[in-house]
C-alpha cells in the first residue's frame, strides 16, 4: 500500500522531471544560438533539433487549446494523494514550484509559448540543423 510520503516523493520526482523539460526547452534554444555563434557542431544535430522543436510546439499547442500540462495534472493528483497542503513543502520544492508555476491570464501563456516557439523555429534558419550526408558508394 502506498503511503502519503510515497505519493509526495513521486510528486517531487514529477516536479523535477517538469523542471528538466523546461530547462531542455529554454536551455536548448540558448545553447543552439550560442553554439551557432561558437561553431559547436552538436547543436546542428537533426534529431536533437526535431525533439527540441517538437517539445515547444507541444507546449504551445496545449496553451492554444486550453489544455493543462499533463505533468502539472499528474503532480497535482499525486500531491492530493499525499494529503499535502499548499505550504507543506521543502525549501527546494517550494522554490522550484514558484519558479515553474505562475498565476496569469491564459492569454499571457499563449503569447509567451507561441513567441518562444517562433524563436525556436527561427533558430532553424539562423542555425540550420545538418542533415546526414548520403553514404558514399564506390564505383
Amino acid at each position: 500500500m502506498l503511503t502519503p510520503d510515497t505519493f509526495r516523493h513521486f510528486a517531487d520526482a514529477v516536479l523535477m522531471l517538469h523542471i528538466g523539460v523546461v530547462l531542455f526547452i529554454v536551455g536548448g534554444l540558448v545553447l543552439v544560438l550560442a553554439g551557432g555563434i561558437k561553431g559547436w557542431r552538436w547543436v546542428r544535430n537533426l534529431p536533437f533539433r526535431i525533439l527540441h522543436l517538437s517539445a515547444i510546439a507541444y507546449v504551445a499547442a496545449q496553451a492554444w487549446l486550453g489544455i493543462a500540462c499533463p505533468l502539472t495534472v499528474f503532480e497535482s493528483w499525486l500531491r492530493v494523494q499525499a494529503r499535502q497542503g499548499a505550504y507543506q513543502r521543502g525549501f527546494i520544492e517550494d522554490w522550484l514550484q514558484r519558479a515553474l508555476y505562475f498565476d496569469a491570464p491564459a492569454w499571457v501563456f499563449v503569447l509567451a509559448y507561441s513567441g518562444f516557439a517562433a524563436l525556436v523555429a527561427a533558430s532553424w534558419w539562423w542555425v540550420p540543423p545538418l542533415r546526414r550526408a548520403a553514404p558514399r558508394t564506390s564505383a
